[in-house]
């Protein structure tokens, strides 16, 4: 009876999974092996490179908080699941059966009761199925099997946070990593800074010596502890080209003292991830596109009475509504004053009354997140004062858009957007000198966007195909020095922008971004102006 109970509820919950529905406009397996396969031309003669899965980590008490793939990880196999692990070679290598392979996927083991309370798993059967990987394991076997990880020239690996837990699964992330260590002699003392900074001395032309040694130079003042490094302290107070030629000899005899290289894997996935393919494009431009309707939805249900919380719900809403599973980042929603703190996430006003609303959110669909920023009047009016500060802002971001062109700088669209802040706030009297703009500007205008909202790449020269922000922004506090009627405004306008041979496209540019569009926008009525909730007692 037990037997025939078992079989019944395995066929029971096999007919389950088959039965969901889920979306089909992933990226594809072969998208993933053709990352893995740019990841292996990248890697130096005999390495290997091993990355691990995100941890699971911790709410409270026996609450996780939702899970969410490291984004390399995702890359590179498109696998979501938590303890697993993937090493790729740069040569094939040989089972001693005669099969040659270049790339594992360990992966999280099947488990009828973890599936029936958490979801299915894919298992090593879905790895090879619906992933394409050759050769897939159970993540345990990691933990018994016989790789020789000293048979490499170069073993390549993200350090570790040590930011997760030890839990009742016997190859959990803890694990894995604790296996890792134990079987490529990991030092105890091992100082992944330390590492890269080696590394750049070792790869560095002796021309350049004098740049490097004022990179190493800020280095050690940010972190104390390095100072105590002599390697370090002497190559940034070498005076001549002789005294640099001993240090870096010494610095790569200490490099060879093991065969682990913490450095390099944040160069390969930063030069891979930096410019975008075909296939990303359609999933970036997708969560932009959301991301820009969020913003127009609030827009035309925005007014006074309304919580900075509903507002960030009804952002949310269009999200979700659209199929995209997560935010990219914890949503900003700041009325008036909470909108000069740049991170403000609190949402907690409990009304926005006439004030300006700045609206800092993202869409993550499939993966890939938007950041789109919008600044607007709760009544639907500009204030006099709130449009001359809005105009500079957009003005300015009209400057660094117009400079994010290929071959440009990355500092470029900065570099002109802060141009024209300091000239229109010092003609409104706000400053007296250029160099005081920073008070009211304090953050550069772009980063790059993908996988993360702060996406990995190089900080080179704009490249085809690149997707960056630019967000100009004034913030005056209250209290500022400054006329009082300046006080509390605060204005950030944000767009996402494809970097093309034929100039700047904004991707998320259908979002009003004049104070005219705006106020336009606001006038229209909006599908929840009827919508009504019964008072909480």
């Amino acid at each position: 009876m037990r037997n025939l109970i078992m079989i019944s509820l395995f066929l029971f919950f096999t007919s389950w999974f088959q039965a969901q529905e889920v979306p089909n406009d992933f990226l594809s397996a072969d998208f993933h092996k053709g990352r893995r396969q740019e990841v292996r031309k990248a890697m130096p003669p005999n390495s290997v490179a091993v990355f691990f899965a995100a941890a699971v980590r911790n709410r409270a008490n026996d609450v996780d908080y939702v899970y969410h793939q490291d984004p390399d990880f995702y890359y590179l196999t498109g696998y979501k699941e938590p303890n697993s692990l993937l090493l790729i070679f740069s040569e094939k290598q040989n089972d001693g059966s005669g099969n040659s392979y270049d790339e594992v996927l360990y992966a999280q083991k099947r488990d009828e009761k973890a599936e029936q309370w958490n979801g299915k798993r894919l298992g090593v059967e879905g790895v090879k199925d619906q992933l394409g990987f050759d050769r897939a394991f159970n993540a345990e076997e990691f933990l018994y099997s016989d790789i020789d990880f000293s048979q490499f020239e170069s073993v390549l690996f993200f350090d570790f946070k040590n930011d997760f837990r030890d839990t009742n699964d016997p190859a959990d992330i803890y694990d894995l990593i604790r296996t890792f260590k134990e079987k490529s002699n990991y030092p105890s003392d091992y100082d992944a800074t330390k590492q890269q900074l080696y590394s750049m001395i070792k790869s560095t032309e002796l021309q350049n010596s004098a740049n490097v040694a004022q990179t190493l130079g800020r280095y050690l003042n940010y972190y104390q502890e390095l100072k105590s490094d002599k390697l370090l302290v002497d190559f940034v107070e070498a005076e001549d080209d002789k005294s640099r030629i001993e240090i870096k000899e010494k610095v790569a005899l200490q490099l060879k003292s093991n065969n682990l290289n913490s450095a390099m894997l944040e160069e390969i996935m930063s030069t891979l991830r930096e410019v975008k393919t075909k296939e990303e494009m359609v999933l970036l431009k997708k969560a932009v596109e959301i991301s820009a309707i969020g913003q127009i939805e609030v827009m035309k249900a925005m007014h006074p009475n309304m919580s900075e919380m509903e507002i960030q719900g009804i952002h949310e809403f269009v999200f979700k509504k659209y199929g995209a599973e997560y935010e990219g980042y914890p949503s900003i929603v700041g009325g008036g004053n909470n909108g000069c703190i740049l991170h403000y996430i609190e949402n907690n006003k409990p009304k926005v009354g006439n004030e300006l609303v700045l609206m800092d959110l993202g869409a993550e669909y499939h993966g890939y997140t938007a950041d789109v920023t919008r600044t607007i009047p709760a009544n639907g009016k500009f204030s006099k004062e709130q449009k001359q500060i809005y105009d500079i802002v957009y003005n300015a971001q009209e400057a660094g858009i117009r400079a994010s062109v290929i071959g440009a700088s990355f500092q470029a669209p900065g570099q002109a957007a802060s141009e024209v802040v300091a000239e229109g706030l010092m003609k409104l009297g706000i400053i007296e000198s250029p160099e005081e703009a920073r008070k009211y500007f304090p953050h550069g205008t772009s980063h790059y966007l993908g996988l993360d909202v702060h996406d990995k790449g190089t900080y080179q020269p704009f490249k085809e195909n690149t997707v960056i922000t630019v967000e100009p922004g004034i913030y005056i506090p209250e209290g500022s020095d400054c006329d009082k009627k300046w006080w509390g405004i605060a204005v950030r306008i944000e767009d996402d922008i494809l970097i093309t041979k034929n100039g700047p496209v904004n991707l998320s540019g259908m979002a009003p971004r004049t104070t005219e569009a705006i106020e336009a926008v606001m006038q229209q009525s909006s599908p929840l102006d009827h919508f009504k909730l019964p008072a909480l007692d």
